[in-house]
């Protein structure tokens, strides 16, 4: 292990740069069985009332390996991933709203961007108004679309349009979001609404009050529709929800949206929103996006207040947007991320700004891990190789770089998240979820305070090799496939959308490449680069690719998205096309 590379007195809390030795990469082990139906149920019970079998749980998921890594004795644990990017110049201080993107008035994908409904609602062809009651009755309609949200207050929906209509009327919109229809994910706080994080329990804010990175989008003018489904407490990457319903891929009705804000990703894939709120502990923003074939963002550790929503994974989830375009994702992104004066790590951030782009200029490097990038299914390699062709021809150089112990850091980060959820809730209400959570609930209580301890000090280790990495590539961003697997099939079937399922060996799969921006604080984006074909029925399954910058470098990322999506739509729908579950509310609904 080498010397620290040099300070980075830029920064809040960066970490040393230390370079680690190359462990190698190999898939793990699958060592888990595929269980569903009663068999699912009968262990989920069990594991529940008795610690001995939930131990072995524990046990089998490998998590006590992190005990023989001699290194780790060599780091302190490291509890919050978050780093803070000093300002640089006055101008990081302007004020968010001046940075909105203005774009084309369609996205290339044939959804109704912001910029469309803006311009519509301007020239008087559309209005709030019409839009928002033409997606309640498209809603009311559509069995699906019913199943992705799970609360919609139609008179606050329609007030708020309403305001907006009048806006428009007196030339006094508020922002480029002014009227524009969205809607959030289950997992933060709307005043009138209940959260209940897509399970039976409630979690919401005593004091009815609306999450911050929310509340900026209204203040915007947006006309939230409602909240959306997610995969119950957020803990696993397909959405299935037999509580709640679960809601199926736009793209082929056979695969899951993904998860754990699937809901957030079929509203905006099916066309119904061009912007969704979504949020991120293990991929569930990233994850649901490259299912779809969207554009998701996972912003850095802290960067975006949930005030006063409290968390269950507070050193690993992050809010962040889902849109079907990177111009909205932008948008969306920008205003989400209005510092929180009275929020201790959010008010340390600056502004996000366009003009942070061109202060903050480096080379265009990509770095790559070979061993691990290779992982991913050849269905997966083929448009992402494509993809990097592309990228290098932009002026992209791409090298390679070693990343360690990322077997064993995904287990830390899987302890980490499981640790965090279980403890907050308790285990007398674990009798009311499903049985693939009462089975994950119950594994991640059992977790000693001296392997947590572990798993900190493997997140302190992997962030001082990423500072090491990025302090000696500036503005490097690592790619990798967002997920190894283009898409995941329902293979149980119905059977499986009833009763629940648990396949550990597939989650963790899913999130091979996700887990790492999460752990160290990263921001990290998603971007649809191709389609492949399905394993059953119609309609082909999106493939996402996904870099990770270094801490606030989210203006690097947006700059590479916009770059991918030329890519993605330069040969029309031969690498990406609109869902087949896609509805055209303006035409059918509104104008109809």
């Amino acid at each position: 292990m080498s010397q620290p590379l040099r300070s980075a007195p830029d920064f809040y809390a960066y970490p040393e740069c230390r370079q680690v030795a190359d462990t190698g990469y190999s898939t793990p082990p699958a060592n888990n069985p595929v269980v569903r139906g009663l068999p699912l149920a009968v262990i989920g019970s069990i594991a529940k009332s008795l610690n001995l079998v939930s131990g072995v749980l524990w046990n089998n998921a490998g998590f006590s390996t992190l005990r023989n890594i001699k290194l780790l004795d060599d780091f302190k644990p490291r509890y919050d991933p978050t780093v803070i990017p000093f300002p640089r110049t006055a101008s990081d201080n302007s004020p968010a709203t001046e940075s909105h993107p203005a774009e084309r008035f369609d996205s290339p994908a044939g959804h109704y961007s912001a910029a469309y409904y803006v311009s519509a609602y301007k020239s008087g062809k559309l209005t709030p108004t019409k839009v928002a009651q033409a997606l309640l009755d498209n809603i009311e309609s559509g069995a699906q679309h019913k199943v992705a949200f799970l609360q919609i207050l139609k008179g606050e929906v329609l007030a708020a349009a309403e305001r907006s209509t009048t806006r428009y009327k007196n030339s006094e919109p508020l922002s480029p979001l002014d009227g524009v229809p969205v809607a959030v994910k289950d997992e933060v706080d709307l005043a009138g609404y209940a959260r209940c994080n897509g399970s039976p329990l409630q979690f919401s804010s005593a004091a009815e009050s609306t999450s911050w990175c929310v509340q900026q989008w209204v203040s915007a003018g947006a006309v939230i529709i409602g909240k959306l489904n997610m995969h119950e407490l957020g803990l696993d990457t397909t959405n299935n929800n037999p509580t709640k319903g679960t809601p199926l891929n736009p793209h082929n009705t056979n695969y899951y949206t993904g998860g754990s804000s699937g809901g957030s990703a079929y509203a905006v894939s099916a066309g119904l929103v061009p912007i969704a709120l979504g949020a991120d502990g293990g991929g569930s923003i990233r994850i649901p996006s490259a299912y779809c074939g969207l554009y998701g963002l996972k912003p850095s550790h802290g960067r975006i207040s949930g005030s006063p929503t409290v968390g269950l994974a507070p050193s690993t989830g992050v809010f962040g947007p889902i849109a079907s375009s990177m111009a909205d994702l932008e948008l969306a992104y920008r205003v989400m991320a209005t510092p929180d004066l009275s929020d201790p790590t959010s008010s340390l951030f600056a502004p996000s700004t366009s003009s942070s782009r061109s202060l903050n200029a480096t080379p265009k490097v990509l770095g790559i891990y070979r061993p691990w990038f290779d992982a991913a299914d050849a269905s997966v390699l083929s448009p992402s190789r494509a993809a990097l062709s592309y990228f290098e021809s932009l002026g992209y150089s791409i090298i390679d770089i070693s990343l360690p112990y990322l077997p064993e850091g995904q287990l830390a980060h899987a302890m980490t998240i499981l640790a965090e959820i279980s403890s907050a809730i308790p285990p007398s209400s674990f009798s009311t979820l499903t049985p693939a959570n009462k089975i994950l609930l119950s594994v991640g209580r059992q977790t000693p305070a001296t392997d947590l301890l572990q798993a900190q000090k493997m997140r302190n280790l992997l962030m001082q090799h990423l500072a090491f990495l990025f302090q000696k590539h500036p503005g490097m961003l690592i790619v990798s496939p967002t997920t190894p697997n283009a898409g995941w099939h329902i293979s149980g079937g119905k059977g499986d959308l009833k009763h629940g399922v648990s396949d550990a060996n597939m989650s963790v799969r899913s999130m091979t490449y996700v887990w790492l921006a999460n752990f160290v604080g990263c921001p990290a984006i998603s971007i649809p680069v191709g389609m492949v074909e399905a394993k059953e029925g119609d309609g082909k399954v999106p493939v996402g690719l996904m870099a990770m910058g270094a801490w606030g470098n989210e203006e690097g990322l947006i700059e590479w998205g916009k770059e991918g999506e030329e890519w993605a739509w330069r040969k029309g729908e031969e690498r990406l096309k609109r869902a087949k579950g896609w509805v055209d509310v303006v035409s059918n609904w509104v104008n109809g």
